[in-house]
């Protein structure tokens, strides 16, 4: 089952086939090109049912994020580690309509906090490619800090910033 998370603006929840047309949309969209490329809507379909996959073999994944008060899709936030990753990661995708207004952070900040809680990880990541301006502001005001390079298996090299450990935050 995967488990809901609730902060002050947002829900991070499980995967839904309602979520599919806004899921699509997004990786339609120019917000995909910082995630491999724009993809069609049976791409997406692959993508989406790997979100639930991960939670599945893995026992955790990246949620749907959605703003409490009006339902909104927001992108997908959460712990993902693919086959072959360097190491488990805090990973975030939002809209186009949620840049800009915290909705990456509070929602990654809650993400890392049930990697670290409930999950019990030692450290987490985030990969950020090098052109990603936002995602790299976002990675150090999670308080994470570059901590090497590594090559993405279609040949992306991708910074790694590494997290702060749980205990530098008494967990």
């Amino acid at each position: 089952m995967i488990p809901t998370v609730q902060t002050d603006r947002l829900t991070l929840r499980a995967p839904t086939l309602e979520d599919f047309p806004a899921f699509a949309a997004f990786y339609a969209s120019p917000q995909a090109d910082m995630l491999g490329g724009r993809v069609d809507a049976g791409a997406a379909w692959v993508k989406l049912t790997s979100l639930i996959g991960q939670w599945t073999l893995r026992g955790f994944g990246r949620w749907i994020v959605e703003e409490r008060e009006t339902g909104a899709y927001c992108g997908h936030v959460g712990c993902h580690q693919p086959h072959g990753w360097p190491d488990r990661e805090i990973a975030w995708s939002v809209t186009a309509t949620a840049q800009g207004r915290g909705i990456a952070y509070e929602a990654a900040f809650a993400a890392r906090a049930y990697a670290f809680e409930t999950l019990k990880w030692p450290t987490a990541i985030s990969l950020v490619e090098p052109v990603n301006s936002r995602s790299a502001a976002l990675a150090q005001r999670l308080g994470a800090r570059p901590d090497g390079a590594w090559t993405h298996p279609e040949g992306v090299e991708l910074i790694i910033y590494r997290h702060p450990s749980p205990s530098d935050f008494g967990v």
